[in-house]
């Protein structure tokens, strides 16, 4: 018999870990749950994950988004993304065969020039999911999996002003007081979990 038989290719190998990276999570509300669903369906549908066009081909890709915690101070960073207009955790999209902490990793060297560090919320795995169109003439669907990299909030990092125009601290309590219309449609949700999760 073959050895080879059986054998998973790369591409089935990493849409079993996005699977199990999925099946992993505790949804925090109805919506997460609906979109950790949505998003599970799309891996095992055999559908492109990475964006290989700009800005939107495929339609539906796959993004890494790393969220930055001082635990000690309670503090978030976020930056004001130029082409988006609103508030976002830095994040990019996943390369065509590559692992959302890889991008993570990458990701955060290329916008902030720091070394990825995982929070102990949730090591290198992601805590939440979110399946969003973007704004814009050529919007898209993000399937974003949320990192938290441990961070220390007593300095801004070096942020690539190419996609930002800042970037600052705020505490989860001044997150959560932000009008929602100006950051991620799913920030708020996100910082309830996160909350939830530093105090279990």
């Amino acid at each position: 018999m073959d050895s080879t038989m059986g054998a998973l290719t790369p591409d089935q190998q990493l849409r079993g870990l996005l699977i199990d990276l999925l099946d992993g999570l505790e949804p925090w509300d109805l919506l997460e749950q609906e979109h950790i669903g949505s998003a599970r369906s799309w891996i095992a549908s055999g559908a492109p994950l990475a964006r290989v066009v700009k800005p939107d081909t495929p339609p539906m890709h796959l993004v890494s988004y790393f969220v930055m915690l001082d635990r000690v101070r309670q503090k978030v960073l976020l930056g004001e993304h130029r082409l988006a207009g609103l508030w976002l955790p830095a994040g990019g999209h996943c390369e065509e065969g590559e692992v959302p902490w890889t991008t993570t990793v990458r990701e955060c060297r290329e916008e902030l020039d720091l070394e990825a560090v995982p929070s102990d919320v949730c090591g290198d795995r992601p805590l939440f999911v979110t399946v969003t169109p973007t704004r814009g003439p050529h919007s898209h669907t993000d399937v974003s999996l949320w990192h938290v990299l441990s961070a220390d909030a007593g300095q801004l990092p070096a942020f690539d002003e190419r996609e930002y125009r800042s970037m600052r601290w705020l505490t989860l309590d001044e997150v959560l007081g932000q009008p929602i219309e100006t950051m991620d449609p799913h920030m708020h949700r996100f910082t309830h979990k996160l909350l939830a999760t530093l105090h279990t």
